[in-house]
Order: structure tokens, then sequence, then C-alpha cells
């Protein structure tokens, strides 16, 4: 009885905050659609999903998610080998880069990919702009960290002797990867395709840029629907079915995520030197590093290009409006707020997933309460996939009233940022908590050592590095979020992503331009933060 009073006492300050800014605003938004003028009629959300449009919308987000998904395995798998598996020179600064596009705020790499593929772009003779290629290119540019992260950390944590006895009983490499590494990877694998597969089929900003209403996925119509269309019964049918969705693939990637030990013995999984063998896959990681550079390399080279020549012209308009007055305030004061807004949304975000990990993580003494956890585990990691914009929306439409009503606050942005990191801080602590030996805290408590007296000994010498890769995480996603907000900012105190999408949304040379410098500053901001957090070397920031 102690024990569960114990994790009820635990589990209700996270459970609260999670039910009043992601369950209400969610349930809101849904309800607005289930009771149409005040009456109940679900009829009128199954008649949605039967719309011609609304098939292809939703046909068109599983074929994107589904290709997008698959390139990025088979490009990632031999990236997750060279960076995390050979003694490849560099490979650190080449990790730091790769994950830089993970985080980097979806409005920046649909203007990137506008920019390389589009009619003056150096790939526009292919032309492909505007077309469901653009949009899997950039989702693929967007989730690659994801597989070679996750999987490399996977690929780190093998016991190289099994393939080792393999080979030496005459097994050729092909047959050593097919029956012994594969098999020992294929659940990081399965669950890194999942979680790929749940980001590409909720993108916004991307799809958004690049394929705007012609090629709308589930995300993008949900936006539309609300803002343009304020259809609230079809945006809550697709809303409901993509929360159905979102569940299936978080419950997939959590019995299948392949955690690795921090306990274990790592001496057999030191990088090796480059072998003669290993030439196709250095070829892959090549590829990859090409794709990612392309984009961002255009994008810089371009935000210095003006109508008179190459100059720093871009950015000095940053301290201004553009052309036309395209903004009510200049890019700057946009970045402060953006900094400002990001650092509230850490700290929320570090409290939050700090204190889900430690109550998932301790140690179940019946099956019950096993089951518990991991169904709060679950429920803590739903803002992982739930829509952004479904998460936007309801704030307006359920957090008005007292004794809730945070329309005015400042808070709200953050709040709402901070849900959306939250998945992504619980995922890098939860693992280092996990492999924790439980007996140090024991014998911490044997020796009259208080819970938090043990938790400052065993538990904050081991976590306090990853409670910081935590935190550069939380101020990139937040930095660069742009789904929730892009309803929640004011038109008077927007982030850079809002004012980033408002200046290529308005014609003129000087808004486009500066759109591109905006977009290298909010990218080199970014990069800065993920080169920290990789020299802190994290395994568990592999582990989404």
């Amino acid at each position: 009885m102690r024990r569960w009073l114990t994790l009820a006492l635990l589990a209700a300050g996270p459970v609260l905050v999670v039910g009043v800014f992601f369950v209400l605003p969610v349930s809101g938004m849904v309800a607005r659609g289930f009771w149409a003028d005040g009456a109940f009629d679900p009829g009128g959300v199954l008649q949605v999903l039967t719309r011609p449009r609304v098939v292809r919308v939703a046909w068109f987000t599983v074929w994107s998610a589904g290709a997008a998904t698959v390139i990025s395995v088979l490009l990632g798998l031999p990236a997750a080998f060279v960076l995390h598996r050979l003694a490849l020179p560099g490979r650190k600064i080449i990790r730091a880069a790769l994950l830089v596009p993970f985080v980097l705020p979806t409005v920046v790499v649909g203007v990137a990919f506008r920019l390389l593929l589009g009619e003056a772009g150096p790939l526009g003779f292919l032309g492909l702009d505007g077309t469901p290629v653009a949009i899997v290119a950039g989702l693929v540019f967007f989730n690659l960290a994801v597989v070679i992260r996750a999987v490399g950390a996977a690929w780190e944590s093998l016991d190289v002797r099994p393939a080792e006895a393999a080979a030496a009983l005459g097994a050729s490499p092909s047959q050593v990867w097919w029956t012994v590494t594969l098999p020992a990877l294929r659940p990081a694998i399965v669950s890194a395709a999942s979680i790929v597969f749940l980001f590409c089929a909720t993108a916004f900003g991307i799809v958004l840029t690049l394929g705007g209403v012609r090629y709308a996925t589930v995300e993008t119509e949900i936006y539309l629907l609300t803002t343009t269309l304020f259809d609230l019964q079809a945006a809550a049918a697709l809303s409901v079915l993509q929360l159905v969705v979102v569940v299936a693939l978080l419950g997939l990637a959590a019995r299948l995520r392949a955690v690795p030990d921090p306990t274990a013995d790592r001496s057999s999984s030191r990088p090796r030197r480059i072998r003669r063998g290993d030439g196709p896959a250095l070829v892959a990681t090549a590829l990859v590093l090409g794709l990612v550079a392309a984009p961002i390399v255009t994008l810089v080279l371009g935000s210095f290009r003006t109508e008179a020549g190459w100059s720093l012209g871009n950015y000095r308009a940053l301290s201004g409006v553009g052309s036309n007055d395209a903004l009510l305030v200049p890019v700057t004061e946009a970045l402060l707020t953006s900094v400002r807004t990001a650092v509230d949304a850490t700290w929320m975000a570090l409290i939050m997933g700090l204190a889900v990990a430690v109550l998932v993580t301790r140690r179940s003494q019946s099956r019950p309460e096993r089951r518990v956890r991991g169904l709060l585990d679950g429920f803590f990691m739903l803002p992982l996939g739930v829509s952004a914009v479904t998460l936007g929306f309801g704030f307006l439409i359920t957090l008005d009233r007292p004794p809730v009503d945070l329309r005015d606050s400042a808070l709200l942005v953050p709040i709402a940022q901070a849900l959306v990191a939250l998945p992504l801080v619980v995922r890098t602590l939860v693992p280092v908590l996990a492999g924790i030996d439980d007996r140090q805290r024991q014998a911490a408590a044997s020796l009259g050592a208080s819970p938090w007296r043990a938790l400052l000994t065993v538990d904050l010498p081991v976590v306090w590095k990853p409670l910081l890769a935590a935190s550069g995480f939380a101020f990139a996603a937040s930095l660069g979020e742009f789904g929730a907000t892009s309803f929640l900012a004011r038109d008077d105190n927007p982030t850079v992503p809002i004012v980033i999408f408002r200046l290529i949304g308005h014609p003129g040379e000087l808004n486009f331009g500066m759109a591109l410098a905006a977009s290298v500053v909010l990218a080199g901001t970014t990069a800065i933060v993920m080169l920290a957090v990789e020299r802190l070397r994290v395994p568990s920031v592999g582990a989404f």
C-alpha cells in the first residue's frame, strides 16, 4: 500500500500537468468536431473520412512517410556503422553535423530545399520543385539522424565476439551480417523505423513549405481545415485518425526499443580501423553527407546573394521589417523572443522530464506495478506524435476561461513548446536512470541516507551529463517549433520560424533574402547547441 501511495504521489504532478496542458486541449479540439452545433454527431466525423480529398490526403501521408522511412533506414544503416564502429577521423564532428537536421526548424528545411530545387537553384534542372519527391527528400534529410543515432547506439553496445566466432568458422562478411549482426540490431532498426514513420507522418513545416495545398498530409490538412476553412469536424476526424496511429506506433516502438546497458563492458565495442571491405559503407556515408550538406550550403550561399551581388545586405536587413512592411517587428527582436521562449520551455521540459524519468524507471516489485509504470511511460510520450497543430488550436479553444485562462499569458507558447520537447527529454534520461543498479540506492539507504541524499549521491553523478544533453535537445527543439507556435504566437511577438514563414509568403527579393538570412542564423544557433551535446558524448541521446 505504501508503494502504491508513493507511486500515486509521484505521478500526480506530471499527470496533472500533462492532463491540463495536453489531454484537455487535444480532447477539446476533438470534442468540437464530435459535438457539432451542440449535438453529438459521430456519423459526421465518419463521413469526413470518406471524402475523396481526405482519402487522398491520408494515402499521400502513408505513401510519403513510408517512402521516407525506407530511404532513411537504407541510408542510415551504413552511416551508423561507419560513424559508430569505425575509427574514422573527425567522426564526432560528423555525428554532430548529421544531428543538426533533426532539430532544425522544419520551416528552415523547407526553405533550404526550395532554394536547392527551385528554378534558379543548383538542382533546378531536375524539375523537382513542388513535387512529392521534394517532400520525401526533405523528410529523409530531417530524419536520417534518428536512424543513425538510434541504430548506432545499439551497434556500439554489441559484443563483437559472436561475429568474430562466426567469421572464424568460415562465414563470409555477408553471412555474418545476415545471421549475427542484423538479428541483434533488428529491435533497434524497427524501433527507429517506427519513430521515423511517426515523425514523417506528423511533419508540418516541411510539407507546408514544399507541398502547399496541392500535396497535403494529415498534419497540414488539419492546419488548413482549422485556419482557412474552420471545418472543426473534419479536423477532429483527422486528429482522431492521427491519434490512433500515433498510439499504435508508440506502443510498437516501446516494445521493440533496444536500450544499451550502460554498465556493460564496452571494451569489445571500441571502433576498429577501416578495412578494404568497408568501401560501400563509406560511399553510402559520403552520399548521406552530401544529402545533408547540399541544402545547408545552398541556404548559406543564397543568404549572401542580393540584387547588388554578394554582400551582407540580407543580414543587415534583419534589423528592419522587410519590404512593404512584411513584418510587424524586426527579425532581431523575434530572435530574442525565440531565445527567451526556448529558455522557458527548456526548464519546464527538464523539470517534467526528470520527474517522469524517475517515476518510470524505479524498480517495480509486482507485475501490476510494472504495468502501471509502463502505461505512464506511454502516456507521457503521447506529445511526441500528436499533431502540434491540434495541440496549438486546442490551447486556443480550451485554455480561454478560468481557472486556466492563459490566452494573454506569456507562458502559453513556452508551455506548448515544453510539451513538444518533453518526450525527447524523457527518452534521453530514461535509459540512463534505468541503467543504474538499484542495489547502489539500497546500499545508500542501508547506510542511513534519505531518499533525497541517495538521489544526490547515486543518481546525480550519473545523470548530470544526460541532463545537459536533454537541455540542449529541448532548447533546440523549442527554438525551431513551428506547428503549435503558429497558432499561439501573437503578431506583435512572433518567434523566428513564424517570421521566416511570413517573409517567404510575401513577394519581394528582399523579403526572401531576409528569410534565408534568418534561417541561417537559426540553423547556426541550433548547430552550436548540437555540437555541445555531441561533446558530452551521451549514449542515451540515440534512444529515441
